[in-house]
């Protein structure tokens, strides 16, 4: 007889963007004339063209497959130096972080690694979530049997939820209770929000107290527009012993289809076994990702590294300015209509709280069915989120100009 992972069955009925989906296609199926008009601003997918230096440099990379005296089978499982001495020399090393280029691990997404990394974590660990969260953080834990089951708003026994409210400008309090495993991620998804360096301080200063560990996300960090606000956890003092960095180049080079991403465990952090030994970090994390991966594609890496020549950085940051752009049209929309309106300046999203006493599911059939555009219910993202809804701005700037004009035209 075979056995499931009966934690599966803890799961809530739907990953939040298969429900969206599923919803839509109901709609797009009862109402042909509406769909061809539908616009999408919930899932943050990328929609403008592959940098032309990264199209370059992968069909190079792809003519030296095609070439048995350069061709190239299976690659380090960690990334290919080049692309992570690329990494610590043009990322980490101008915002001053001590990163070497071994402790950056190239992988297919940081999606995965966010996910992957609990391999390495036993079952003992408090697990800190902030709320709203992007769900990835909080099913992975349930997959992996770190929770008891949900209450009816969504939130599992075992987790710590730490609130992200206009109150606290979307950066949880500390805790007041042992945690030893803290996702945190800034520029934050879902609400766009941006934490400080006297905030991030205070998180690793509390970390580093209680001997935890901070999974920190900055995979929309490029959109960071203002002054003063950290792009790295490494940025601040101490981190290298708290902390494991995820990002990406999904949102950074639109790399979405590609897949493309990096997490960076430094050297020095270390955990405990059951014994109370400590243990460094690095050696796990590497021998993980030698047993259970390949590593990324010849010719994806290739083109990563070309996001940093000359070339590659002005069309990155034509991209974001781009994505910006179509943020700001999309906030004004909202701040028109007198919406209480969050996000959008750092981020590529903008978090909405709606009208009162309106659901972020009722709020998101209202945009379906009146203005036939997607957004992504707040309550998806955790008990916090509800009574918020997130408009990406991932699209078109003719799909944003309308989108905005739509908000306007609603009936607020």
């Amino acid at each position: 007889m075979a056995y499931l992972n009966e934690n599966y069955f803890k799961l809530k009925a739907g990953y939040l963007f298969p429900e969206i989906a599923r919803r839509v296609a109901t709609f797009t199926s009862d109402n042909k004339e509406a769909a061809a008009r539908l616009i999408r601003c919930g899932i943050g997918d990328v929609t403008e063209a592959l940098p032309a230096a990264a199209r370059t440099a992968m069909k190079a990379a792809v003519d030296e497959l095609g070439d048995r005296t350069t061709f190239r089978g299976y690659g380090p499982e960690q990334g290919y130096s080049f692309l992570r001495e690329a990494l610590a020399n043009e990322v980490y090393a101008p915002l001053g972080c001590d990163i070497a280029h071994d402790e950056i691990f190239i992988s297919d997404g940081s999606k995965c690694d966010t996910g992957n990394i609990l391999d390495i974590f036993g079952p003992k660990n408090r697990i800190a979530i902030t709320d709203p969260v992007y769900p990835v953080y909080v099913d992975t834990n349930v997959m992996c049997g770190h929770t008891g089951e949900a209450d009816d708003t969504g939130s599992y026994g075992g987790l710590v939820y730490l609130p992200c409210l206009p109150s606290n400008g979307f950066v949880p309090a500390l805790p007041l209770e042992k945690v030893d495993l803290i996702y945190l991620c800034y520029p934050n998804n879902p609400t766009g929000a941006t934490a400080t360096y006297e905030q991030l301080s205070a998180w690793v200063h509390f970390a580093r107290e209680n001997q935890a560990i901070i999974l920190f996300d900055a995979a929309y960090e490029a959109y960071i527009t203002e002054p003063g606000v950290p792009r790295s956890i490494f940025e601040i003092e101490g981190a290298r012993d708290c902390a494991i960095e995820f990002r990406s180049f999904s949102k950074h080079g639109g790399f979405t289809g590609v897949r493309c991403a990096y997490t960076v465990v430094p050297k020095d952090l270390m955990a405990s076994s059951a014994d109370g030994k400590r243990h460094r970090v690095h050696p796990l994390w590497s021998r993980r990702q030698s047993t259970k991966f390949n590593g990324v594609s010849y010719p994806v890496q290739r083109a990563a590294q070309a996001l940093f020549s000359p070339e590659g950085k002005k069309e990155v940051a034509d991209l974001i300015t781009h994505y910006l752009g179509n943020a700001t049209l999309l906030r004004e929309a909202c701040l028109a209509v007198d919406l209480q309106v969050f996000g959008g300046v750092n981020a590529p999203y903008i978090w909405v709280k709606c009208p009162d006493g309106v659901k972020s599911w009722d709020m998101f059939d209202r945009f379906l069915h009146e203005a036939n555009v997607v957004i992504t219910p707040g309550a998806g993202f955790g008990a916090a989120g509800e009574g918020y809804f997130r408009i990406s701005a991932f699209n078109s700037r003719a799909n944003a100009e309308e989108t905005a004009r739509r908000i306007r035209s609603m009936k607020w």
